[in-house]
Formats: structure tokens, sequence, C-alpha cells
């Protein structure tokens, strides 16, 4: 059973990945589940163990009941934020970006913040459900440096009109113009984020096992 700080607890069950073909992954079993190839993003591999892990990180995080009803959406939505990250990470690797160890820890630091919970507490929740820290960190480090790349392709492009910062003010009186102006860019960065990314998957060859 999956173990949270709050009252959700996610019921323990045996679950299907209906992707294409079946395959089947015990929740219950982490350090029992078989290394098997599920997934091939150009030719890199995405297992039946990395989706497991995946699927209680992501429950944990977003603080997610994995129920018979949703399961399949949730397996579904998980393999494919997977084969994005390979995606990313190899339009990354192919622009030389790196993170520091710092970057990491700020983006820790805020996001537990956010989360309210001590990096102790946090570690201890993947730890009992079996889940590697590792996992967390990799996932940080690619979204971090999917930003960079945006960034350096895509913000001397974007620009804020008063019309659209006037707007995002009047829905929100308590936002400055300069909070104003930064929102305005980051919906166009995130805007040039997803159209890049859905190139990037349909060029890709992408094999489910």
């Amino acid at each position: 059973m999956l173990k949270f700080s709050s009252k959700l607890k996610l019921r323990t069950i045996k679950y299907f990945l209906p992707i294409f073909i079946f395959f089947q992954i015990s929740i219950t079993h982490a350090n029992q589940i078989e290394h098997k190839i599920a997934v091939l993003v150009n030719d890199k591999v995405i297992t039946t163990y990395d989706i497991d892990q995946r699927m209680k990180m992501n429950a944990i995080i977003n603080n997610i009941e994995i129920s018979a009803e949703n399961i399949q959406f949730f397996a579904n939505s998980v393999v494919d934020e997977i084969i994005q990250e390979k995606l990313k990470q190899e339009k990354t690797l192919e622009y030389g970006i790196s993170v520091s160890e710092e970057e990491y820890l700020e983006y820790e630091k805020n996001f537990l913040l956010q989360k309210k919970l001590s990096k102790e507490d946090f570690k201890n929740l993947f730890k009992i459900n079996n889940i590697k820290y590792k996992n967390f960190r990799d996932f940080v480090f690619i979204e971090i440096s999917w930003q960079k790349v945006i960034s350096g392709l895509f913000y001397r492009l974007t620009s804020a009109s008063d019309f659209e910062v006037e707007e995002i003010i009047s829905k929100n009186p308590s936002i400055n113009t300069e909070v104003a102006e930064d929102l305005v860019i980051q919906r166009q960065l995130d805007l040039k984020s997803s159209k890049l990314l859905r190139d990037l998957y349909n060029e890709a060859t992408i094999e489910f096992k």
C-alpha cells in the first residue's frame, strides 16, 4: 500500500497497463518487478519497473488515489510523461545543457515549501513506498534542463504587450506590472515548449512492446 503523510490512502491492487498490448505490474511488490521493456523511444528503453516507480511517485507528489476506475488513465498518462522525458533528455543532450547541484537544491527547496513537507519526510515517503529518490532527482534535472533549452531557443522571441499585461492585472489586481509581464512571457514559452515537444514526438520512433 502506498503510504502518505495526509489522510489519503491508496488501495493495494494489481493492475494492467493497456498500452496497445498488456503487461502486468504489481504495485505491492515493486522490488520484485521484472525490468521488462515496455516502450522504446528512439532506442531508449522504458521498462515496466520505470512505469511502476513513476506511477507511485506521481501518486505521492500529486496526492492521487489510484483506484480500479482511474488506473488505466493514470498508467497511460505516466507512460506518455516518461516518453516525453526521453525526448526532452535527447534535446538537452544535443544542446549540451547542464544543471548544477545548487539549481537542483533550489528547485527541491521550493517544491517542498509548496508541499509543506520537510526533505526528511519527503524522502521517507519514498523509502516506505519502495521508490528510489533518484527518480525524483532525475525528473527535476530533466525539467530544469528542458526549461533552459526553451529559454535559450525562444526567450528572445517573446514579448509582453500592454494589452496582455493589463488583461492579467485586471483579473488579478494584486499582481504588479513586472509579475504580469513575466506571466505573459512564461505563457508564450509554455506554448513554444508544447509545440517543440509535439514535433519531437511526431519525429520520434516509438515502439510499444
